[in-house]
């Protein structure tokens, strides 16, 4: 395969994640669109790894896998926190929380 076939599909994979993001309501669905937008830059990192033969890039993958599995934990257990305390997760009415 070409490495602009691969390229393509970064920037597809990130243009989906950056509409779900904007467009969804759901709290779950938002970090959702979050790690598909983290996937194309993975795609992307090595892609250009491939193309320069350089490990670099595969180096920065995995340390973005692995900041992605954190930013997950923390996301899901404030979206649980959330909703015990609001019984929601829409996007929306969080600007509503006040201490």
């Amino acid at each position: 395969m070409l490495v602009n076939q691969f390229l393509l599909l970064g920037a597809f994979l990130f243009c989906t994640g950056v509409y779900g993001v904007l467009a969804r309501r759901n709290a779950v669905m938002v970090l959702m669109s979050i790690e598909l937008m983290l996937n194309a830059v993975n795609i992307n990192l090595l892609t250009f790894g491939y193309l320069h033969n350089a490990v670099s890039g595969q180096v920065f993958a995995l340390f973005i896998i692995a900041v992605a599995a954190a930013e997950v934990a923390v996301g899901l257990a404030i979206i649980l926190l959330i909703y015990r305390n609001r019984a929601s997760i829409n996007v929306d009415e969080l600007d509503l929380m006040r201490g």
